[in-house]
């Protein structure tokens, strides 16, 4: 599923291509992942798209006034504030990509791809696609007091949260940090690509408690995640499956994962086998070197040494038996 460096690289490329541009009619097919599709008909057609902006792990393509001129001028993004929407901002088209998603402009006499199932006819002739062969995404039409409350659903911007809200949003929870940096209403777009990775450089096992963390170790990991986010975004993101951009090209920041997707291969930092586990229900690459374990706690049920196996158990037991040998001579 497309995490925050893909959508906001699909954002800024849409931002790019089809801000300013009006909506001159609305064609839907298939619309199960669609909240309301008579409001999406009903709204859209005539109104001039003022901004593309990402919001978490979603778009939102924000809509000018009904009644304004017809030759407003188009905002220009920045990425100063991404994933900040405009304070005056009334209506938006939200749209999640999913797992399968894509949104893009296209030429009306190019054939429609197989699955397109929105299709916006915009004032230059272009039409803006929307495609999804398994539909795990969404669209909805929001306005006025459900724009606002949707998007309070969300927790703090990665990219621009500082050291201080980050460790209070993780430190004061007992569950994993893991999850934690999973779990939307604390970060709002980090997912499990970028999670692992951070955790990584942060040398930070994903199965600590975030309660356990000292200040220092969590403005470490926040510093290791916006580094990664931002050069993952510089590198259009990671195509792991099949996911590119609003110009139909693939992300580059997948050749530089250090342990995402590793299992069985070496740490690049220590050399020790990358393992993967399941945290918060989702797999977790790690190392278990660079990455120490949490100490559990005795008594708290899975707390006991395992039994030592193969050339582990075979050393023990040598060093039973010569203990035996030189309790029985000094006997």
């Amino acid at each position: 599923m497309p995490e925050l460096p893909e959508v906001e690289t699909v954002a800024r490329g849409l931002q790019g291509s089809i801000a300013g541009r009006r909506i001159l009619s609305v064609t839907l097919r298939k619309t199960d992942f669609i909240d309301d599709p008579v409001a999406i008909e009903r709204e859209l057609p005539g109104r001039r798209i003022a901004r593309v902006e990402r919001f978490g792990k979603f778009m939102l393509l924000q809509l000018a006034n009904k009644n304004e001129a017809l030759g407003a001028a188009t905002e220009s993004g920045s990425a100063d504030h991404a994933g900040i929407p405009d304070a005056g901002i009334q209506e938006a088209l939200l749209v999640h990509l999913g797992m399968t998603g894509n949104l893009a402009p296209h030429f009306s006499e190019q054939p429609l791809a197989k699955h397109t199932h929105v299709t916006f006819v915009l004032d230059d002739g272009r039409e803006l696609r929307y495609v999804d062969p398994r539909r795990f995404g969404r669209m909805a039409y929001l306005a006025g007091e459900t724009l606002a409350a949707e998007l309070l659903r969300f927790g703090a911007e990665p990219l621009l949260v500082s050291a201080e809200e980050f460790a209070r949003r993780v430190r004061s929870s007992r569950a994993r940090i893991k999850a934690l940096l999973l779990d939307q209403r604390v970060l709002r777009g980090v997912g499990n690509i970028y999670a692992d990775e951070s955790l990584w450089s942060a040398r930070i096992h994903p199965a600590t408690a975030g309660g356990n963390l000292t200040f220092a170790e969590a403005a470490t990991l926040l510093r290791a995640l916006q580094k990664i986010l931002r050069k993952a975004i510089q590198m259009r993101g990671s195509s792991i499956s099949d996911f590119v951009d609003a110009d139909g090209v693939e992300g580059d920041y997948q050749q530089h994962h250090k342990v995402y997707g590793r299992e069985g291969e070496k740490c690049f930092r220590c050399g020790a086998t990358i393992k993967r586990i399941i945290v918060a229900g989702r797999s977790s690459h790690f190392c278990p070197v660079c990455q120490r374990a949490p100490k559990r706690k005795s008594g708290s049920g899975g707390g006991a040494l395992k039994k030592p196996t193969g050339r582990r158990a075979r050393v023990a037991r040598k060093k039973t038996k010569r203990k035996g040998r030189l309790r029985t001579s000094k006997g």
